[in-house]
């Protein structure tokens, strides 16, 4: 990156160290230090453990076509098993600090969207068949070259609205912003709070935790996010414990009955590749709809989260490229089909992962720590999963923060390049996706070149792409055209 980011205790860079577990992960040539990865790895951890507990809530409360379930048990462990070995394989393939897990919107739209459809088995078929096109796209350099034409005005909107989107998502999970109830009735689509204001414990200690977070940042305190989610999660037993507050959420802050839990892998290879297109009443053109739903989805979502995450760390080159970015993307797409072939639902890479760069993890040696923790939690569960979401939501916010200071670097004098970058960051929280977000730039770039007689700057890839989500954002009347609906 050209510009200078203001992130809490970014270390400059030494020259490489003589150790061969430094030298692979260039962790001295990047700045950091074997305990800030470490830091990074448990931050990261703490920030998107809720996904242990959220993937089998999603796909187990659904039904597919035949009316059966997934088992909770069994979905829990093929959650943590994915994460482990693809945060791992991540890395130690890609030597990024992004960590990987069942994606959420993905999960939902296999629950909810795709299951009543078909059996579970043919779902999870298609997720694997996604994830197997998405490393033919890797293995032919067309999403690399994708990744390598968009404007580097456009790859900073991508940073700045990411770093919007997840400080919404520590907000909402939090409980700090919620939907309001019966939003028709108002203009008012969000509140504060759950009722207007802030009330209970767990609103508390979030609130208790963004202070402390800032104000360990502001005094540049090395593990300031960590220190933040451990002495929160810990205030948050101790209220419990007094008052037994029933809001928590997803996790709730007591000790478990049992540290340990037996794992159960009765769905690891439970899928059908091609299942989906022999299902009745179904179409091939409903299946092909799908599966480009899935993947373009999971295409550009992967994209910005990459770019965000390596800006965040100061890991781009002058022309705004990520290190190692093919075999980057050959993992990501890997795990897609890890997480359908386990029955986990499409696995991605995690914007969290913000938060142990925010900690100071700049290799893939954080991702040893990330995913052995994960690992654990095959054993671990009941223990691992205490943190509530009120001790870690704090951690995003300031992530958001920081990469928010990337906006200073956008030309916003120049309609061509602002007006892209504008919709980029906004469209991305107030939709809830980073690639509706990635998208409404795309179009909104394409549109503006064309229209100001310079639609020959416009790189062919970026036509290419503009038209796909042409198609995703109309893809309801597209589906009634072709008679699907």
């Amino acid at each position: 990156m050209t510009d200078t980011q203001q992130v809490a205790d970014r270390p400059s860079p030494q020259p490489p160290a003589a150790n061969g577990v430094d030298r692979y992960f260039k962790i001295s040539e990047r700045g950091s230090t074997f305990a800030r990865e470490i830091r990074g790895g448990f931050a990261t951890f703490f920030t998107m453990a809720y996904i242990l507990v959220l993937n089998p809530i999603i796909l187990g409360s659904a039904e597919d076509k035949y009316g059966q379930q997934l088992d909770a048990v069994q979905l829990t462990t093929a959650t943590a098993l994915v994460a482990a070995v693809m945060t791992v394989i991540m890395g130690v393939g890609g030597n990024l600090p992004i960590a990987l897990a069942a994606g959420l919107g993905l999960n939902a739209v296999v629950a909810f969207q795709i299951a009543p459809l078909m059996s579970w088995a043919d779902a999870m078929g298609l997720i694997v068949l996604e994830g197997l096109l998405i490393c033919v796209l890797v293995v032919t350099g067309l999403r690399e070259a994708v990744m390598h034409a968009i404007p580097q005005s456009l790859k900073q909107a991508i940073s700045v609205g990411i770093g919007l989107f997840i400080a919404l998502i520590g907000f909402v999970d939090a409980g700090f912003v919620s939907r309001i109830p019966d939003a028709a009735n108002t203009t008012v689509p969000v509140q504060l709070g759950g009722t207007g204001t802030l009330t209970g414990w767990p609103i508390l200690v979030f609130c208790v935790g963004v202070l402390l977070t800032i104000g360990l940042l502001a005094r540049k305190v090395k593990g300031a996010i960590l220190i933040s989610i451990v002495t929160m999660t810990v205030v948050a037993i101790a209220i419990n414990s007094a008052a037994d507050v029933k809001s928590w959420g997803l996790t709730t802050p007591e000790w478990p009955d049992q540290v340990v839990d037996t794992p159960d892998f009765g769905l690891i290879g439970d899928f059908s590749l091609f299942g989906a297109f022999s299902e009745p009443e179904v179409g091939v053109i409903t299946v092909v709809l799908l599966v480009f739903t899935l993947i373009l989805s999971d295409f550009f979502d992967t994209m910005g989260t990459v770019v965000g995450i390596s800006a965040e760390a100061g890991l781009l080159d002058e022309k705004g490229r990520v290190p190692g970015l093919s075999r980057v993307l050959l993992i990501d797409g890997a795990a897609a089909v890890a997480g359908g072939a386990a029955s986990a639902s499409s696995a991605t890479s995690y914007i969290e992962s913000a938060a142990g760069v925010g900690e100071g993890s700049r290799t893939g040696f954080s991702n040893l720590v990330t995913g052995s923790l994960f690992a654990l939690a095959l054993l671990f569960t009941p223990l691992l999963t205490i943190v509530p979401l009120q001790a870690a939501a704090p951690a995003l916010v300031a992530v958001g923060f920081l990469m928010m200071t990337q906006v200073k670097s956008i030309d916003w004098d120049r309609y061509e390049i602002a007006i892209p970058a504008f919709l980029t960051i906004a469209v991305m929280p107030f939709t809830y996706s980073i690639t509706n977000g990635i998208g409404a730039g795309f179009l909104a770039y394409v549109l503006i070149k064309t229209v100001l007689g310079r639609a020959k700057d416009v790189h062919w890839l970026l036509w290419g792409a503009s038209a796909l989500f042409l198609v995703y954002f109309a893809i309801d009347p597209v589906e009634q055209l072709l008679g699907v609906k």
